[in-house]
């Protein structure tokens, strides 16, 4: 069953409501981007402060080791507080995730050795994991079907602003240096103001009625393919394993967990590695400020996925769910290459970080908070979209590391980033074999 096309904008009869949702759904994700990029582009300057001169020699397994513990907190939180969504609530899980996570960046700042920042950043990281899920689900859940995916485009969008915004930051920080080497302090001080925001959450959000009804009908079943094997149980099967006890769920797990895992590892293992590859372009190239030229490679390559983000609900209703996952990787793949050894000019670079993020953060990202909503029920979907995001990052994390061990032992990143792209062949097999959801109304 297909909904009816209508002459009708897209947006046609969107409430204040239904922009509440999406707002706070937004503001959640900005700050989860602003946090993980805080990271990338503090790093260098972090471990400067907390290692010795003899583990600075181990400059890049140090920085993987310090990304790849915050994707293993966010991989374990996002299962946790996925699944505790779709058996508490979306809002309240939105709420003290949200504020968890701006607590623990505000004591980030406070570390005085490595291994209390490794900490402080994995438990910030599963309080950032948990809220993704519950604004996707948010979402998908109150916004009509004909605005559905522009509405998560938009969300997801959120985290392209979030991480555009920590690059702005850090620029006029690094460029000011308040602090002198402790500079990079004030960059996870910011990341406190998110706790106010958890103030128009609770005035702001109410609880999704979708969750609600399925809850209280007691359907369970993970699809609509599912049937009544399981509905109107007294008894709630746990959902975690719900979403694999159906041949027809299980079978949609997995296909989108090998998408998940190829945009996951060929972001935190190859585009982290942008910004200092670019330094050492415009090093070889003999420019002044090779620092510099990095930030403005940084700044563009979140300009790109931006842009991308917003045009990905569009995109995605007009050619369909698997063109855009396959044109998604199929430009990713090709970015790697053009990127990491084709480009050996600083001033060329700023066109191909604008394109390599247009692929690699924003489309291979925005399906994520679009597509997985559609394949599952109410019961389960918070669930089953934390699970297709998070559960990667379980395995993702440690590719950083293993990028930073290859780093040392090829002498610079364009081999790791080569040989660790090839993922991307991963997400051009799949689409060939997932449901086409384009036009079809949200499962109940």
């Amino acid at each position: 069953m297909q909904f009816a096309h209508t002459p009708q904008p897209w947006h046609h009869g969107l409430t204040r409501t239904h922009w509440r949702v999406l707002s706070a759904s937004f503001l959640g994700w900005i700050f989860d981007g602003y946090e993980s990029y805080a990271l990338v582009v503090t790093i260098p300057f972090v471990l400067r402060s907390l290692l010795s001169p003899e583990q600075l020699r181990s400059t890049p397994v140090w920085a993987s080791t310090a990304i790849g513990v915050t994707l293993l907190g966010w991989g374990l939180g996002g299962l946790i507080g996925g699944t505790l969504a779709d058996y508490v609530g979306r809002r309240r899980i939105m709420l003290w995730s949200v504020f968890l996570y701006a607590v623990f960046s505000g004591l980030t700042a406070l570390s005085q050795t490595f291994w209390v920042f490794a900490a402080l950043r994995f438990i910030t990281g599963m309080a950032m994991g948990s809220e993704w899920s519950t604004g996707v689900a948010m979402v998908a859940e109150t916004w009509p079907d004909r605005a559905r995916s522009k509405g998560a485009g938009f969300l997801q969008s959120g985290f392209g602003w979030g991480t555009l915004l920590a690059a702005l930051t850090w620029w006029a920080i690094s460029r000011a240096n308040p602090a002198g080497a402790g500079s990079w302090r004030i960059m996870f001080v910011i990341g406190v103001l998110p706790a106010f925001f958890t103030f128009y959450i609770r005035r702001a959000l109410k609880e999704s009625e979708r969750w609600l009804k399925a809850v209280r009908e007691r359907r369970w079943a993970a699809t609509e393919a599912g049937g009544n094997t399981v509905a109107q149980s007294s008894r709630r099967p746990f959902t975690l394993a719900e979403i694999f006890r159906e041949p027809e769920s299980r079978r949609r797990i997995l296909l989108t967990f090998c998408m998940s895992l190829s945009s996951m590892v060929g972001w935190w293992a190859i585009s982290t590695l942008l910004p200092t590859h670019t330094e050492q372009i415009a090093r070889a190239a003999g420019e002044a400020a090779p620092v510099e030229w990095g930030n403005r490679a940084a700044i563009l390559y979140n300009v790109g996925a931006v842009t991308a983000y917003l045009l990905s609900g569009f995109l995605i209703d007009a050619i369909g769910r698997r063109r855009f996952l396959l044109i998604t990787y199929a430009g990713s793949l090709l970015m790697t290459p053009v990127t990491y050894a084709w480009t050996i000019s600083p001033e060329v670079m700023m066109f191909v970080a604008y394109v390599n993020g247009f692929f690699t953060l924003g489309m291979a990202f925005s399906w994520m908070a679009i597509y997985p909503a559609e394949l599952f029920t109410s019961s389960v979907r918070s669930t089953a979209a934390g699970f297709v995001f998070n559960s990667t990052r379980l395995i993702a994390w440690l590719f950083p590391i293993l990028a930073g061990t290859m780093i040392r032992s090829f002498g610079g990143a364009s081999r790791a980033a080569l040989t660790i792209g090839m993922i991307y062949l991963l997400g051009l097999i799949v689409p060939w074999f997932v449901p086409e959801t384009r036009g079809r109304p949200l499962p109940e």
